[in-house]
């Protein structure tokens, strides 16, 4: 696409640090939403809490894309977590999308972070973006954190969920602790293993979200995964076969849910999702196998 300007929430994540530098190095102008203040001229300040961001910082700009929120698998979930787990997103969406609103001339696009915890458990179930949410925390957060744009959807602005899977990177979420084990030889299986993960390289992901800023007429749900969800086990062979480690070791279910408490529910459990209608809008996966997906990520 042509040269644009795009603001990002959620810039220094995993995901946002990646997808910036993407757009950054094809020549597009990039505001960071930031909590502090600013310090150089592409950060505009903003407080998700206290429901305010500086609209001068939001003039002119052609998308929108918001990855804000509290790492789901930073902390074990205490009640208290799961708060604000709950309330990073769910305000940090309605400030953009009430500011996206209220624009004299809105972007064209907002691109708003979701998860494919929506669906909660599949079991071997495949499931697309016509099925409906599931059961539990992360299911009910999901629908919640979506429906968080509707003022944005209110104001005709075309909006879209990035319902991101498990990300195949070095730098943070569930693959990143991963990494470090698998490679000093204490990688395994979790559970019996024949749970389905869903997982999606880095750079997909951000191929993907920016698909979706630059395709006119995609709006509602995307599955980020890729096509073919691997069995946990399926995973653990793979990892050994890329590190050359063994994957000898096994964490047994009643361990994992006493370590992570309600938490481990999102290993032990099974999402077999399919990204159905990113496919459908012509997006190519560059590394839709698990092995190079790997690769990529040690890359």
């Amino acid at each position: 696409m042509e040269r644009s300007r795009i603001v990002v929430a959620g810039a220094s994540g995993l995901i946002g640090t990646a997808l910036v530098r993407s757009l950054t190095a094809d020549g597009h102008e990039v505001r960071r939403l930031v909590r502090r203040a600013p310090r150089t001229k592409d950060e505009v300040r903003w407080d998700p809490a206290g429901r305010t961001v500086d609209p001068a910082g939001l003039v002119g700009c052609d998308a929108v894309v918001n990855l804000a929120g509290a790492g789901v698998g930073d902390r074990r979930w205490t009640d208290s977590y799961k708060r604000t787990i709950r309330e990073s997103r769910l305000l940090g969406t309605a400030t953009l999308a009430e500011a996206v609103a209220s624009l004299d001339e809105p972007p064209r696009v907002f691109v708003n972070g979701s998860a494919m915890g929506y669906y909660g458990e599949t079991g071997e179930r495949s499931v697309d973006e016509d099925a409906p949410a599931g059961d539990g925390f992360l299911p009910s957060l999901c629908v919640e954190w979506e429906a968080a744009t509707g003022p944005a959807q209110e104001a005709g602005v075309r909006t879209a969920f990035a319902r991101t899977g498990l990300v195949v990177a070095r730098g943070g979420g569930a693959w990143g602790k991963l990494f470090p084990l698998f490679k000093a030889g204490l990688g395994g299986r979790m559970g019996d293993g024949r749970q389905y993960w869903s997982f999606v390289s880095l750079h997909d992901e951000v191929a993907a979200i920016r698909h979706l800023i630059d395709t006119d007429g995609l709006s509602g749900p995307f599955n980020l995964t890729a096509p073919q969800p691997l069995t946990n086990r399926e995973i653990t062979a793979a990892m050994g076969r890329v590190l050359h480690r063994p994957t000898l070791f096994t964490v047994p279910s009643p361990v994992l849910r006493l370590v992570l408490g309600e938490m481990s529910g999102d290993v032990l459990g099974s999402a077999r999702v399919l990204p159905k209608r990113l496919l459908e809008s012509g997006f190519t996966f560059a590394f839709p196998e698990i092995d190079d997906a790997i690769r990529a990520a040690l890359a």
